[in-house]
């Protein structure tokens, strides 16, 4: 199990963005963590990963444990070593390199064996960037890049991924396509932290989910119980029962005070 406890983290010794969240995830499950922009999710990714230094932040409080053994105390190529890959908002390959370079990039510290292996999962996952792997990164579409961005992380053959906002900018198609893949890789073995604001795709595929507001987890649920909650529905899904504005502003008001006393 991938476990968030207490976590408090704090940015440049000024802001504090977390406060107190905990959060896990078994093995074997695809859990969401839902929230609004601002919301402090992919913080919590970055003290998994142990990216806060690079970005002036620092964890004050509290832990990351992998399998009952802290982490939290990883830089980022120990991290990756533990068991845990991410993959960015925004994607981030390397523009200037093939795809097949950039996939070797993620197996740099594998074995030749286990690259070979990683690439024909890769390949096997991803049939597109097979017929594209001598073309230069740069030039693919914005979700066949965030196939090649996933395709990167599992070269390292992770326990865990951690995915931030992947379905970000993608047409409703390829969104679907990135959703089916989730699926796939977790039915492989491999374990999803999935951060997404496109709650109706990650609720529909995940076995538990968190939602996040300000810095704290408000709300934490069987994701088949989330998809029928009221505010759930009105907030992030754009499920609404009543078409007064105002009132729904007041209700609004109302419940996200709720979560958050």
């Amino acid at each position: 199990m991938l476990a968030v406890e207490n976590l408090e983290v704090v940015y440049e010794d000024v802001v504090l963005v977390l406060k107190g969240v905990s959060l896990q995830v078994p093995e074997g499950q695809i859990v969401a963590l839902l929230g609004a922009n601002g919301a402090g999710k992919t913080t919590v990714l970055r003290a998994i990963t142990g990216l806060l230094d690079i970005h002036r932040g620092r964890i004050s409080k509290g832990s990351v444990r992998l399998d009952g053994e802290p982490i939290s105390d990883l830089d980022a190529p120990a991290t990756v070593a533990a068991g845990i890959g991410q993959v960015m908002e925004g994607r981030r390959v390397f523009s200037e390199f093939t795809v097949d370079e950039n996939l070797r990039v993620g197996g740099h510290t594998a074995s030749r064996t286990d690259v070979a292996a990683g690439m024909d999962r890769v390949y096997s996952l991803f049939p597109i960037l097979a017929d594209r792997k001598k073309q230069v990164a740069g030039y693919l579409s914005g979700g066949e890049q965030q196939m090649l961005a996933i395709g990167r992380a599992l070269m390292a053959q992770p326990k865990y991924l951690l995915l931030d906002e992947p379905s970000l900018g993608l047409a409703p198609l390829v969104v679907q396509q990135i959703r089916d893949l989730v699926v796939e890789i977790n039915a492989q073995g491999t374990s999803v932290l999935l951060v997404e604001q496109n709650a109706a795709m990650a609720l529909s595929i995940a076995n538990h989910g968190y939602v996040m507001e300000t810095g704290r987890i408000v709300m934490d649920k069987p994701a088949a119980e989330l998809r029928e909650d009221e505010d759930i529905r009105e907030f992030y899904l754009g499920l609404r029962g009543d078409d007064d504005s105002s009132f729904r502003d007041v209700k609004h008001y109302r419940r996200r005070k709720r979560w958050l006393s």
